[in-house]
This record gives C-alpha cells, sequence and structure tokens, in this order.
C-alpha cells in the first residue's frame, strides 16, 4: 500500500490543560473531521468534572467518538481503544470525512497509529491479586518502585496511581521475563495510515499553572460532589476508573485520610507529575510535529500554524477551508 492510497488520520496529542479541546475543535471544523476520544477515562460515564469532559456546547456540533460509553466499572483496555478505534476510522473515511484522535493517553493513541499487536501472553490471576494486595498494604509508589526496578522505562511513562497498568507491566516480566518496554519497543513503528500527528507543547511553568488553575475551576463546578456521588452508587476506590486522577485524592479525602487541603495539594502535584509523564511518553513517539503554544493568548496564530502543518500533509487528500480569527 503506497503513502497516499492509505486512509488519512490526523492526530493532536499533549499533554493534559495545554489546550488541545479548543484547538481541536476548530480544526475538526476547518477539515471536517469527527473526533475519536484518545482518552482512557472519558469512557466513563458520570466522570465529567475530574476528567474535564468536552460538553455538547463545547463541542460546537463536531460529531465525538469514545466518550460515556462504559460505566465506572468497566475494565476498559488499550486493545478494546485499538479495536474500537480501527473500526470507526473505517465508518468516519466511508462517510466522506477526516478521522481525528484528539488526546493524551499515549499508548492507546500510539496503539492506533502504528497498529500494535498485542501478544498473548497470558494471565497470572494469583500474582496480579497479590500484586494489587501489596498496593493495598504498602501504596502504589511502592508497587510503583517495585516496576522501577525491573523495567525502569515503563516505570517512567506509567503513573503510581495507574494501578491496572503498573501490575500488567509486572506481571508481563513474571511471566515471560521480558519487560513492556521491550515489546514495545520491537514493534513496528510503520504506520497504517496517512498520518498527520500534531503534537502541543509550552513552557513547563505556564503548563503547571495551567494545570492549577484548571483543578481549581474543577473543585469550584462540584468535583467532591461527583466523587461522592460516585461512591454513593458503589463504585469501589480499588476501581481503575475510581483510581484516576482527581478521583483517588478526593476518595481519600471524602475517606478522612487527608483534610480537604492536603488532597487538593496532592492531586494538584500528582496531576504536575502526570503531566511529565505523559510528554516523556510523547518524546519516544516519532512523526510528531511539535508546535509551541507557550503564547496561548495568541490562539489565531497557533491556529493557523497547525492548520499549516494539516494542509501541507493532506493538501492532495482532502478539500479544506481556511478559517480566520
Amino acid at each position: 500500500m503506497t503513502e497516499q492510497s492509505k486512509p488519512n488520520l490526523l492526530v493532536l496529542i499533549g499533554p493534559t490543560a495545554v489546550g488541545k479541546t479548543k484547538m481541536s475543535i476548530e480544526l475538526a471544523k476547518a477539515f471536517g473531521s469527527e473526533i475519536i476520544s484518545g482518552d482512557s477515562m472519558q469512557v466513563y460515564r458520570g466522570m465529567d468534572i475530574g476528567t474535564a469532559k468536552i460538553s455538547k456546547d463545547e463541542m460546537e456540533g463536531v460529531a465525538h467518538h469514545l466518550i460515556d460509553i462504559h460505566e465506572p466499572d468497566y475494565p476498559y483496555s488499550v486493545a478494546e481503544f485499538q479495536e474500537q478505534s480501527e473500526r470507526l476510522i473505517g465508518d468516519i473515511t466511508k462517510r466522506g470525512n477526516l478521522p481525528f484522535i484528539v488526546g493524551g493517553t499515549g499508548l492507546y493513541i500510539e496503539s492506533v497509529c502504528y497498529g500494535f499487536q498485542f501478544s498473548e501472553t497470558g494471565a497470572d490471576e494469583e500474582f496480579r491479586q497479590s500484586q494489587f494486595k501489596f498496593a493495598e498494604d504498602y501504596g502504589a509508589e511502592a508497587l510503583h518502585q517495585k516496576l522501577e526496578q525491573v523495567d525502569s522505562k515503563s516505570a517512567e511513562r506509567l503513573h503510581p496511581n495507574d494501578l491496572r497498568r503498573v501490575v500488567r507491566a509486572l506481571e508481563i516480566f513474571h511471566l515471560t521475563g521480558a519487560t513492556l518496554s521491550a515489546q514495545l519497543a520491537s514493534q513496528k513503528k510503520e504506520s497504517p495510515y496517512h498520518l498527520c500527528l500534531v503534537g502541543l507543547t509550552m513552557d513547563r511553568q505556564m503548563l503547571y499553572n495551567r494545570i492549577e488553575e484548571r483543578i481549581d475551576i474543577m473543585l469550584s463546578q462540584g468535583l467532591v460532589k461527583e466523587v461522592s456521588e460516585l461512591m454513593d452508587k458503589g463504585y469501589a476506590p480499588g476501581l481503575v476508573s475510581m483510581q484516576g486522577l482527581g478521583y483517588k485524592e478526593i476518595v481519600s479525602y471524602l475517606q478522612g485520610e487527608y483534610s480537604y487541603e492536603e488532597a487538593v495539594e496532592l492531586l494538584k502535584r500528582d496531576t504536575r507529575r502526570f503531566a511529565k509523564r505523559q510528554l516523556s511518553w510523547f518524546r519516544h513517539m516519532k512523526d510528531i510535529e511539535w508546535v509551541d503554544v507557550t503564547n496561548s493568548e495568541n490562539f489565531s496564530a497557533n491556529y493557523e500554524k497547525i492548520h499549516g502543518i494539516i494542509a501541507g500533509k493532506f493538501l492532495s487528500n482532502i478539500e479544506y477551508t481556511s478559517k480566520q480569527f
């Protein structure tokens, strides 16, 4: 298959709070796109504030996929995301629209961009449960340190609170003697798509300031109430979804482990660390056209730069319209 005969795929990545949502809407309107959410948490219903989930009004009529598709107790996986995204890319292309993945979950997005093959490594349920018990007894950080000792690259990419993936990485090493990072490194990095991959970045301190401002807004919007209602519905703190940023910390506050102020500071610290891990993951990816949006006030200039990158990549394949701000 030649490059030009491959299906088009537009991808916008970047760390949390960098400004992907607003930019993606304007780009989607300009290029006739349907957006596939590349966020592993936005699949869950009822988890809106803590995931910074886009609202219907914010979508401005742009079709979005893989949002609100599961209840919070569903064990969503990268393999399922890959399968659903590949199907959606085909369907969107048949409708004459441009498939557009937007998000910050590096492994999920990379698995689709390059058609990763996930080997059937198998499972050891007893080992898996022993690792979850270890985390329960000694804390997520202690479990993460175990992973760091055997697979430092995966540890760098995975947040300590991402218990399911940390445990899975340990389980893969336990079963095969090979690390998850080695398996990922061995994947062929040839895309089945005519790929345009754009990454947003900005000054680190400005990004951290935006993260803290976003968390303050989430709290004012009712994040504590959202988490409390999820717990009242019976969603256990140990669920993968409830271990997500913004949920784990507030659960700890509601259970009396931390004061409100301590929980908020912990959430801000963990989110800063998460953003750093996102950037670390993206640095290992190839083909990314990076755009520095530190001057976030000049949205028009940033938009025009990205618009130019996309138009240059897809000019012969799609019709597009220019938009001025």
